[in-house]
């Protein structure tokens, strides 16, 4: 379980990164159903996104740090969902970026709970 933990939490953070990445270089308008979100804020979550990476890897570095990963993993799962709320309040009818976003949110779930009770470090 250890292994399949630490090969998400890597994906997560390949996949948060670019994320991350991708914010920086595109403005919220890019999604039309995510325009309602600040563009201060858009940048800020972009910040967070790459603390979040950081809480993810720590755990590699030494054991102790391992509540971060919980909280990186959550704290993106909260982003996720309120990618889902904004979106949903737009009125858009595109269901594949809330798909996206709940599939997403639920593996930073696992993940959260994987290290917290199932397998921490």
């Amino acid at each position: 379980m250890n292994i399949f933990l630490w090969v998400l939490q890597i994906l997560l953070a390949v996949h948060t990164t670019m994320g991350a990445v991708w914010k920086f270089s595109n403005s919220e308008q890019t999604v039309p159903s995510l325009s309602a979100i600040p563009h201060g804020a858009w940048l800020t979550l972009s910040v967070i996104e790459l603390i979040c990476v950081i809480g993810l890897l720590l755990p590699a570095l030494d054991n102790n740090l391992g509540i971060t990963a919980y909280l990186a993993a959550t704290i993106i799962a909260a982003e996720m969902l309120l990618f889902c709320g904004v979106h949903l309040n737009s009125g858009d009818g595109n269901s594949g970026q809330l798909i996206y976003w709940i599939v997403v949110a639920t593996i930073c779930v696992f993940i959260a709970y994987g290290r917290l009770v199932l397998q921490p470090f």
